[in-house]
């Protein structure tokens, strides 16, 4: 009985031309382009305690060399490539942008990981600019020129972001911004950020409703503390604003209805950070790989026995599910859909696979785990930062339960 082929459904898990050629590109540039500048840094790049200033701060060495890095990813059409054409992008699909962000976290930690636009770069939210705001804000961040920052989290709110403090009075034809942010990620060094204020009471226009987003730049308002987190160190910033005045052609978006715009874009978030997880758990799983089949103990390798093998065959199953996950989602988002629950679950997923990965390996390598002059106990804080930017496990869970349709 002759057997029929089957047919494409309109799923596929094969890597396509174009993003074969992009991935295989990305992998020159990082050898031809970032690792010289790390190298030319040397221990002030891979000494943490040379890399930062007594309040954590990057060093300027260091500063130089992330922006280089920045816009020379920015030249090469990789920065931004995720936006549309007609804003400065490559209009590449979320498909391969999760695909790019997964294979140069998969590199490991080092400079690569300024190589794709992250929470400084620019994002959908941004590409709503209009007039003056694009030549003056938008091009100039696709173009790695400028950086910015999502000003949403605050002090004693946390997750319950509309319930933000922060707020916006007009007066005449500027708006007055009076309040504080924290854990603002690129905060000591953007040029500007994008600042979210309650501009009516929710009164008026429920709890996500009145809520507007504000482009404030770097001399508007002042950085009070670094928020130096395990893990991103010298990234994050405690900002204030104290009668802060801008005009109002510097509202981004739509006035009293940022929170709904942010929303839009939630899923992205949370494929990209789906996308740096299981990049880095690749990383983890071949190291852990390589020191298992090389370490002997007890005339064998260690890779030879169960309580070693297993954690690694384990983390390889687990990182096998988030990523397909993570492709059906980006499928879903390419296909128009915004995705909220499969985006939580890809979150969940994949940012816990790398904490169970990272802590694992470093259980594998024993005591050479944890010395300074290996990775994996920075790797193990990279994914416990994971657990809870761009939504709490406890968040996504919530998400998750909310869309099942348990009460």
């Amino acid at each position: 009985m002759a057997t029929q082929e089957a047919q494409p459904t309109g799923v596929s898990f094969e890597t396509d031309e174009e993003t074969s050629l992009i991935l295989s590109s990305l992998e020159d540039f990082i050898e031809q382009e970032v690792e010289p500048i790390e190298s030319e840094l040397g221990e002030t790049w891979s000494n943490p305690r040379k890399r930062h200033e007594d309040d954590g701060r990057l060093v300027p060495d260091v500063q130089e060399a992330v922006q280089e890095v920045r816009k020379k990813s920015a030249d090469a059409g990789f920065y931004a490539m995720n936006l549309p054409e007609d804003v400065g992008g490559e209009g590449v699909s979320n498909v391969t942008w999760y695909r790019a962000i997964k294979h140069v976290a998969s590199t490991g930690p080092g400079l690569s990981e300024y190589v794709l636009a992250g929470p400084e770069g620019p994002k959908p939210l941004l590409a709503q600019a209009e007039g003056d705001q694009i030549e003056e804000y938008l091009l100039p961040c696709v173009r790695g020129e400028k950086s910015t920052a999502f000003a949403q989290t605050e002090p004693g709110v946390g997750s319950d972001s509309p319930n933000m403090s922060t707020t916006a009075e007009k007066d005449g034809d500027e708006w007055v911004i009076n309040g504080s942010k924290q854990w603002i990620t690129n905060a000591p060094y953007a040029d500007f950020v994008q600042v979210f204020a309650r501009t009516s009471p929710i009164e008026e226009m429920g709890r996500y409703g009145g809520i507007t987003c504000f482009i404030v730049e770097a001399d508007e308002y002042e950085v009070t503390s670094m928020n130096n987190a395990v893990g991103m160190t010298g990234m994050q910033g405690e900002l204030s604003f104290d009668d802060t005045r801008v005009p109002e052609d510097r509202v981004l978006g739509t006035e009293d209805g940022a929170f709904y715009d942010a929303m839009e874009f939630l899923s992205l978030g949370r494929l990209e950070i789906g996308g740096r997880a299981l990049g880095h758990s690749e990383f983890l799983l071949e190291k852990g790989t390589e020191y298992a089949n090389e370490r002997e103990a007890f005339g064998r390798s260690i890779g030879k026995f169960q309580g070693i093998s297993h954690k690694l065959a384990r983390g390889k199953a687990n990182a096998f599910a988030a990523d397909t996950t993570a492709l059906r989602l980006a499928w879903l988002m390419d296909n128009g859909e915004q995705a909220i629950q499969e985006s939580s679950i890809v979150k969940y997923l994949a940012s816990n696979v790398m904490f169970d990965i990272a802590d694992d390996v470093v259980q594998v390598h024993g005591g050479n785990g944890l010395s300074e002059d290996n990775p994996f106990m920075s790797e193990l804080q990279t994914a416990r930062v994971l657990r809870i930017v761009e939504g709490t496990d406890e968040i996504q869970l919530n998400t998750i339960a909310k869309e099942l349709g348990v009460n």
